[in-house]
């Protein structure tokens, strides 16, 4: 239990893991300790770990060197809604969201630091009005937390796929190939379109612009006659056909057991057909979730970390700390507070007018929507 008239912090991370992780969790408990000698504890593997009680005490001995690597030395779990969720012995998901209010007031916790993507964030703030004193931290290599314009792992994640379409180039251009690249981002595509522009992609596709094969292949047909024997397409894996359906991969017998995943190969083979280029395919996956993070994910994971304390210390529970700036780095960002509430009304999607949709398009890249001037 709390000592008296000292706080006592938990933090957790929930979903899916992202370099920068260890860099708030590092954050959190230096600044909680040093600046306001509080005691910390973190829960192992999301709201799994507050369900089954496991969690460590956090010290700064714990959290030294953690800030170069990734994943999280918490563990982390995305199949754990407590208000749906299905512990070992259970027959159906239950509601264990009246457990984890009880876990919180057990060991006597003032304030829970979750660290989360919008799934995360959102059961946190239906947890906020049932009583617990939750404060947010976003996070996703998707960047599509509503209420912050950028989060921590989406940087390392660019800079993975980026390094990965420069290697493609090299070989396709060498092959006369075309090559698809599939990148994570569900139903959004801020890394498709941050790492295509960066790595000189001449296709984009993205969820927020449905394509047509007939524009992808005349741009291939028009690169062919201006020489360039050699196309790059970057999908993002939520992309879908104009007038189609995004497609998904099943990983149970439930309807809602599905994952997205396979349009890089469905573009494959329909490509494949009707053009005279050899296409081939190349799914990156859990690749953009793992590594060390970027300089500037550590640095944004501990300003985060940091600026979530101070809420704390402020006693603005049910908030989340967020970011407000210009996402290209070409002014100084700013932490602002965030109601939980925001993110919870679904993810943040790429505007079709976007500064930077509008910069490839000057710049000759194709998003499959429109034919290509001849």
């Amino acid at each position: 239990m709390a000592v008296e008239g000292r706080k006592r912090i938990a933090v957790l991370t929930g979903g899916g893991d992202a370099p920068g992780l260890n860099a708030v969790i590092r954050a959190v408990t230096k600044a909680a300790i040093l600046d306001h000698g509080w005691s910390v504890i973190g829960f192992r593997d999301g709201f799994e770990g507050v369900i089954h009680d496991r969690w460590v005490e956090l010290t700064l001995d714990g959290v030294r060197g953690i800030l170069p690597r990734g994943g999280t030395i918490l563990g982390a779990s995305n199949r754990c809604n407590p208000f749906s969720y299905a512990a070992p012995g259970d027959e159906a998901p239950r509601d264990y969201s009246s457990e984890v209010l009880r876990r919180v007031e057990q060991h006597g916790i003032d304030a829970l630091v979750v660290i989360g993507g919008d799934g995360t964030l959102t059961v946190s703030h239906h947890l906020h009005t049932m009583g617990a004193p939750v404060v947010g931290v976003p996070k996703t290599i998707d960047n599509d937390v509503r209420g912050t314009e950028v989060t921590f792992g989406f940087d390392t994640a660019v800079n993975t796929v980026t390094d990965a379409i420069d290697k493609l180039h090299t070989t396709a251009e060498s092959h006369h190939r075309v090559m698809i690249v599939e990148v994570m981002g569900r139903t959004t595509g801020w890394i498709a379109l941050h790492s295509g522009l960066a790595g000189g992609g001449d296709v984009i596709l993205i969820p927020e612009i449905p394509f047509k094969l007939d524009a992808i292949r005349a741009t291939i047909r028009r690169r062919q006659a201006l020489g360039r024997h050699f196309t790059i397409i970057v999908v993002a894996e939520g992309a879908k056909p104009e007038g189609g359906e995004a497609i998904y991969e099943k990983v149970g017998h439930l309807p809602y057991e599905r994952r997205y995943g396979g349009i890089g190969e469905w573009l494959r083979r329909e490509l494949a057909a009707t053009i005279t280029q050899e296409v081939r395919s190349v799914v990156l996956g859990h690749l953009q979730r793992g590594g060390s993070p970027t300089a500037r994910d550590r640095v944004l994971g501990s300003v985060l970390g940091a600026a979530a304390v101070d809420l704390i210390a402020e006693g603005a529970l049910g908030y989340m700390v967020g970011v407000s700036g210009d996402l290209a780095g070409q002014r100084p960002y700013s932490v602002v507070s965030v109601p939980l509430s925001e993110p919870s009304r679904g993810p943040r999607h790429v505007p079709v007018d976007h500064s930077a949709v509008r910069t490839a398009r000057e710049i000759g890249i194709s998003f499959g929507d429109v034919m290509p001037e001849e």
